[in-house]
C-alpha cells in the first residue's frame, strides 16, 4: 500500500507558498542578487527544480541516481552550483514551468511508495517520510532567500516542525562535518512554536538545553541568520558550542549569515 505521511501535504503547502511569491515577478526580477552570494533568485528556483529532479530520480530510477551520485563524487565543490547556473540560465517562464513540473512528479512518485522503502542519496538513505521533509526543509529555506530579496516577511507555520526536527536529529552530523566529537549525552530542545505551544525534543531532565523560537532555531539550522542576530539560549558548553554549527542538511559545513548587529540583546 502507498504511504500516507501529513508531510507530503506540507510539502505541497510550503512549495506552493514560494511559488505565490515568484509567480507574478517581472523577468528583470528573476535576476536580483539574494542573500546568497552569487545567486539570484533565478538561481535559488533552479537549485530548487534541479534538486527535485535528483531526487526523484533516487525515487523511481535508482540506476539513473548513482550515476548521478559518481558525477557528484567526482566534482561536488562545484557540482551544486553548476546545476543551479545552468536552470538560472532559462527564461524565468521556462524555469518556473520546470519548477513545477518536477515538483508534482516527485510528490506524485513519494505518495506512490510503499511503506518502508529507503532511497539512496547524497547522505544517508531516504525513506518516504525523510525525502519528504528534506525537501521541505530546503523549500523553506530557499524560500527564505527569496522573501529576503524581495522585502517579505513570510509569516511562520506549523510546517517548521519537520524543519526543526531535522536540525535537532542532525545533531552528531553537524558536530561531525566540524571535525568534532559528537556529545556523549542528549540536549534538550525546547522552542516554541509559532502559535505558542512549546515543541520539546529529547530527555526533560538533560543537563544541556537549547530554548528560544522556533523560527529562530531554523533560521540558524539552515544557515539563514546569523547565530548573534537570533534568540536562542544555551545551556551547558556542549549545547552552547552546537549552536555555532548547527546544520539542518546534508554536505559541507554551511556558511552562515554575517551577523547585522553586534550581539544578541
Amino acid at each position: 500500500m502507498p504511504v500516507e505521511t501529513p508531510v507530503l501535504d506540507d510539502l505541497l503547502a510550503e512549495t506552493a507558498g514560494l511559488d505565490a511569491l515568484v509567480a507574478e515577478l517581472e523577468p528583470a526580477a528573476w535576476g536580483r542578487e539574494t542573500p546568497a552570494e552569487g545567486w539570484t533568485i533565478a538561481h535559488q528556483i533552479a537549485h530548487l527544480a534541479w534538486t527535485d529532479h535528483r531526487a526523484l530520480l533516487a525515487v523511481t530510477e535508482p540506476e539513473a541516481f548513482a550515476r548521478e551520485f559518481d558525477a557528484a563524487a567526482a566534482h561536488f565543490d562545484t557540482y551544486v552550483d553548476d546545476g543551479a547556473r545552468q536552470g538560472a540560465a532559462l527564461p524565468p517562464g521556462e524555469l518556473l514551468a520546470r519548477w513545477r513540473e518536477g515538483r508534482d512528479r516527485l510528490s506524485e512518485a513519494l505518495a506512490s511508495q510503499p511503506k518502508g522503502v529507503r532511497f539512496r542519496w547524497f547522505g544517508p538513505p531516504m525513506s518516504t517520510a525523510s525525502m519528504a521533509t528534506g525537501r521541505l526543509m530546503e523549500t523553506w529555506a530557499h524560500g527564505e532567500d527569496v522573501a529576503d530579496t524581495l522585502g517579505v516577511r513570510r509569516e511562520p507555520t506549523a510546517r517548521l516542525w519537520h524543519v526543526a526536527r531535522i536540525g535537532v536529529r542532525a545533531r552528531d552530523f553537524a558536530f561531525s562535518v566540524h571535525g568534532r566529537p559528537a556529545p556523549a549525552e542528549e540536549f534538550r530542545v525546547e522552542l516554541t512554536a509559532p502559535d505558542g505551544s512549546l515543541w520539546t525534543f529529547g530527555p526533560d531532565d538533560a543537563a544541556q538545553r537549547v530554548t528560544g523560537t522556533a523560527l529562530d532555531f531554523c533560521l540558524l539550522a539552515v544557515r539563514r541568520r546569523h547565530r548573534d542576530d537570533v534568540r536562542l539560549e544555551a545551556h551547558g558548553p556542549d549545547a552552547d558550542a552546537w549552536l555555532s554549527l548547527v546544520q539542518a542538511f546534508a554536505g559541507p559545513p554551511g556558511d552562515s549569515r554575517k551577523p547585522s548587529r553586534g550581539a544578541a540583546g
